[in-house]
């Protein structure tokens, strides 16, 4: 994509429009991200676990989806000791006196849904209702206590945020999560707080020499764990920035580093039921551009959706009631197919 900037560079790959986005804070977006969708058009697997489970939302949203589609965040760190995810499950002394509330509160929406013309209520019902379920059900509770897992295991995703995150995000998605999307955080050790990469901020040689062995073992552990339950089939495992960065280095006070790049970038997909095992499209020998079967952000969205079961031609109504697609002129990569 054309786009240099991390806000309208993640608007552009995740909604399939490039550049419609609020650029001030906090960064509305014009059209929703392909997991609002895909939330939207799909739903949950279970009323007792949320359709979308995520650490961080960053410069995306459900837009004029509504904000009932966004993710149930999980912000704490699973790595440490007293890791628990808040408003999961509920002390069996409470039980009674949250039902006998819970009681009130549908009496009350009933005579306000009476009153309700445009339909709000019920969108509130289920939003409501799936709350409850998760505060009184085992499943939750269950999914996500990271605790139960085994050490060898635990050791095997790596005793760091993102390991755990990534275990975390498999037991979630065993038990029933549709989506799971995970941000890789700090390591410890580095100076990076992110992939951004400036010259200015630090060196790109030390920073990678830690980071990418994490992305390695981490990614390693999470497809070796999906294979050997049987999820490959089930799980699409997409690994993804929102650009790259300039093939060429800058240079800063003598210190390396790279600058914002979306005319070639690289997505790394597992499973699915899609062919693994290949490269699909080329860049020109410096990594300027792309050379052969250049693929869009659009292209990317629409294998997604296409993998997801959801009709490529699926419309909703934007704020002004002007039908809008979810991924126009966007082909599936039909080599994965």
């Amino acid at each position: 994509h054309d786009s240099p900037g991390h806000v309208n560079s993640t608007h552009t790959l995740v909604t399939a429009y490039p550049g419609e986005l609020i650029v001030t804070p906090p960064y509305e977006p014009k059209h929703p991200n392909a997991w609002s969708v895909i939330t939207k058009l799909l739903g949950q697997k279970r009323t007792d676990l949320p359709a979308h489970v995520a650490n961080h939302v960053r410069y995306d949203g459900a837009a004029y989806l509504g904000h009932g589609l966004q993710p149930f965040l999980v912000t704490g760190d699973p790595n440490q000791t007293d890791f628990r995810v808040p408003n999961v499950g509920i002390e069996k002394i409470a039980s009674e006196r949250f039902q006998t509330r819970s009681e009130l509160l549908a009496k009350l929406d009933r005579f306000r849904r009476d009153l309700d013309a445009h339909g709000h209520m019920l969108a509130g019902d289920r939003f409501n209702q799936s709350a409850i379920n998760m505060l009184t059900s085992d499943a939750a509770l269950r999914a996500f206590d990271i605790s139960q897992e085994s050490d060898e295991t635990r050791d095997r995703y790596g005793r760091h945020t993102v390991g755990q995150r990534c275990l975390l995000a498999r037991r979630l998605v065993e038990a029933g999560v549709r989506l799971i999307t995970v941000d890789f955080p700090y390591v410890a050790g580095q100076k990076a707080q992110s992939w951004d990469d400036h010259a200015s901020v630090w060196n790109i040689f030390d920073e990678m020499r830690s980071r990418l062995p994490v992305l390695d073992q981490v990614v390693s552990a999470l497809i070796d764990d999906l294979y050997s339950r049987g999820l490959d089939r089930e799980v699409l495992l997409l690994v993804m920035g929102e650009m790259s960065h300039t093939p060429l280095l800058s240079n800063y006070n003598g210190q390396p580093g790279r600058d914002h790049w979306g005319k070639a970038m690289s997505v790394f997909l597992s499973g699915g039921g899609l062919r693994m095992g290949q490269v699909i499209g080329s860049t020109t020998a410096k990594g300027e551009e792309p050379k052969n079967d250049p693929v869009t952000p659009n292209d990317f969205l629409a294998t997604v959706y296409r993998t997801m079961g959801i009709p490529l031609d699926t419309q909703f109504e934007d704020f002004s009631g002007r039908p809008v697609s979810i991924v126009p002129n966007g082909n599936p990569i039909e080599g994965l197919f």
